[in-house]
Parts: C-alpha cells; sequence; structure tokens
C-alpha cells in the first residue's frame, strides 16, 4: 500500500466510522515510533515519526540531546557534533535528523493494523458506553450468552455492551441458561479491561420497582406512587405506595383486576411474594401495615430513634416475625424503624396497656399475592 492509499483508507474510516484521522495519526505515530525503536535497537535513539495526510508523507527522525560530554550515545550528541550540521546548536538543544528506515514496510503495515483495529474497538466501546450511560437505574431486556462457575453474562443492546450478574445480583434458587431473554436492573456502568460493560442484577429491589412501573400505568403516569422497596430476593418483596389523588386506589392499582398485574411480576420473579403496603404519613401506622400480612393490634413508640413496639395477636405472632425474622426485617427496612414485636400476651405481661397506644384497624387495604 503506498502513503496516498493509506491516507485515502484513513479518511474512509473517518467517514465511515466517524473517526477523525488525527486520532488515528496520533497513535500511528507513537506506535511506528515504539516499532521503529525496537527493530534498530542500538542503532537510533529517540524516534520521531510524523505522518502528514495533506502531503501524504511519513517521515523518520532521531532526535539527539546536544551534551558537552557524550554518556549515551543512542540519546545524546556532542556540541562540537552537532555544530557540523548547524552552528547555532548549543547544549541543551535538540538536534532532529531525518532518515529512511529499511525493510520497515512490513513493520508498518502490521503496526498500523493493530492500532487501527484498536482504535476502532476503543471507538465502539465508548459510543456503547455513551449509548448506556444514561441506562443505570433502568430495566433492560438482554440475552444471556456465557454462564461461568458464578457469573451470568448477559449481551444488552446491538452485542457491543456485555451485562455482567454477579452471585450477589442473581435471584437465589433461579435457573439461568444460555440464549434465554431476560429483564435486568442496572445497577452501574462501568469501562474496563474487557471493555464496557454493564453491572446488572435481578435480585436489587430496584427491579420490583421499575417491574411496578412497568405494569401499572399509574405509577408510570405519577398518580401513584412508589414510596420504599425493601425486598430479600426470591423470598418476599414489601413495596409502599401512595397516591394524592383520593379518587384513585393506589393498592387496587398495583393489584390490578383479579390480580393480573401484580401475578405478572410474581411471574417473572419465578413465585416471589409480594406484600403491597399503603404508604402513611403517620410513622406508627406504617408500622402496622408493614407487619402485613399479620394483624397488628397496637404500636408504641418507645424511647430512642425510630424505635416502636408492634403488639399482634397470639396466634399472629410467628406471621409477624415471619420464617427466620424475615417479615419483620422487611418492615423494619421499609420503615426505617426499629421494630420489636411482642404477642398480646407478652405485652400485657410487660403492663403495656394496648388500649391506649396507636390501634390500626384492619380495613383491608393491604394488597400482595401471599
Amino acid at each position: 500500500m503506498t502513503n496516498k492509499d493509506f491516507f485515502a483508507a484513513l479518511a474512509d474510516l473517518e467517514k465511515e466510522k466517524g473517526i477523525p484521522q488525527q486520532v488515528f495519526i496520533e497513535s500511528l505515530e507513537n506506535a511506528l515510533a515504539s516499532a521503529c525503536k525496537k527493530q534498530y535497537t542500538g542503532a537510533v535513539g529517540t524516534v520521531e515519526i510524523k505522518l502528514n495526510p495533506e502531503r501524504g508523507t511519513i517521515d523518520f527522525f532521531t532526535v539527539k540531546n546536544v551534551v558537552e560530554e557524550v554518556v549515551d550515545r543512542d540519546n545524546e550528541i556532542s556540541l562540537d557534533e552537532a555544530r557540523e550540521i548547524k552552528k547555532s546548536y548549543k547544549v541543551g538543544d535538540k538536534v532532529t535528523e531525518k532518515f529512511v528506515p529499511k525493510d520497515f514496510s512490513r513493520i508498518a503495515a502490521q503496526t498500523a493494523k493493530q492500532v487501527i483495529l484498536q482504535k476502532l474497538h476503543e471507538t465502539e466501546r465508548d459510543a456503547a458506553v455513551s449509548e448506556f450511560s444514561d441506562k443505570e437505574g433502568e430495566l433492560l431486556v438482554g440475552v444471556i450468552r456465557k454462564i461461568d462457575a458464578k457469573n451470568v453474562y448477559i449481551e444488552l443492546g446491538k452485542g457491543q455492551v456485555e451485562g455482567l450478574m454477579l452471585p450477589s445480583d442473581q435471584i437465589p434458587g433461579e435457573k439461568y441458561n444460555v440464549n434465554d431473554k431476560i429483564k435486568v436492573f442496572v445497577k452501574r456502568i462501568k469501562n474496563g479491561f474487557r471493555g464496557a460493560q454493564v453491572l446488572v442484577s435481578r435480585s436489587a429491589p430496584g427491579l420490583v420497582r421499575k417491574l411496578f412501573e412497568e405494569e401499572v400505568p399509574e405509577i408510570k403516569q405519577g398518580t401513584v406512587i412508589i414510596k420504599e422497596v425493601s425486598r430479600e430476593a426470591g423470598a418476599r418483596t414489601k413495596i409502599a405506595i401512595y397516591s394524592e389523588d383520593a379518587r384513585v386506589d393506589a393498592i387496587g392499582a398495583c393489584v390490578g383486576n383479579k390480580g393480573a398485574r401484580v401475578n405478572a411480576i410474581v411471574e417473572e420473579l419465578k413465585g416471589e411474594k409480594i406484600d403491597i403496603i399503603p404508604w402513611s404519613e403517620n410513622p406508627l401506622e406504617f408500622i402496622a401495615k408493614a407487619l402485613s400480612p399479620a394483624k397488628v393490634i397496637s404500636v408504641t413508640q418507645l424511647e430512642g430513634e425510630n424505635t416502636a413496639m408492634a403488639v399482634v395477636p397470639d396466634d399472629k405472632l410467628s406471621l409477624a416475625i415471619g420464617k427466620d425474622g424475615q417479615n419483620a426485617r422487611l418492615a423494619v427496612r421499609l420503615t426505617g424503624w426499629k421494630i420489636d414485636v411482642k404477642s398480646e400476651s407478652a405485652a400485657a405481661k410487660l403492663g403495656i396497656n394496648t388500649e391506649n397506644n396507636e390501634t390500626v384497624e384492619d380495613n383491608g387495604e393491604d394488597g400482595g399475592n401471599d
């Protein structure tokens, strides 16, 4: 390939890929100088290469520092020798001499190919990162392309970006198969050694939030607001919702006709239980609702910041606490309060009079699929 053809190829790349010639030229100058140095080890010192697309030239130069006494013959030239070239040289100047490398065409071609491919890859990667930069916190559909012992790799977009789902972001017990389509929540975009990578999750509370936004028009329109989500992936989620429009039944909107909307989300989550909780400005009332599906007799604020005691019927204590404490734990995360759950008989032994405490009647507003 002649120099003219080479620069014409760079011009074509600029048109097709939108990559300025100068981006290639700067990288090529550095790469060719490095390759030239390796090819002529000990024969040349510092090498500079200048590519001029306007003239279609590729010029090679050696650069040496002018010194009083030469220590490094490859990179230095004495003042006397420098003044034989040009009398105006002084110590500290740089002497630049043009040279023509022998048998360098093969290395130059190989280096150019590597640089161009690398730049094309970097540009595609950067474009993909730019495309996905505003996708954090969003729900995307991808295709599983690879599964190793721990991680799941998902093709997103046009295949230029890889989604990585770490073990901590997988739903316990959920099975993943190559070529399966899968909905994932985008946690973070990062630019790593392997290129643009999107960290995605199936276990994040944000996945449930986005599924409800997708399934419930009233949420997407802003009529119904998701206040908070607490989740233990694969087991149970509690989602607190609210509507400022008294005409809109927030619970009914999320549940859907005959449970169609919430059931669609449960199906996507492979049977994960979902409690839809009506949010309340009254924190004690909110706590009572958050302990759904258990009925709460009363909630009392205790000494200390955001600490309360919830009293439930004796036969509902295990339901309120949940298996391994899960129901109470999710209620704590949902409300932001520390909650001590007591049975009615235990509260009585402590001398707690539930009649004078915050009492929440079971008005049937709670929704869910339990």
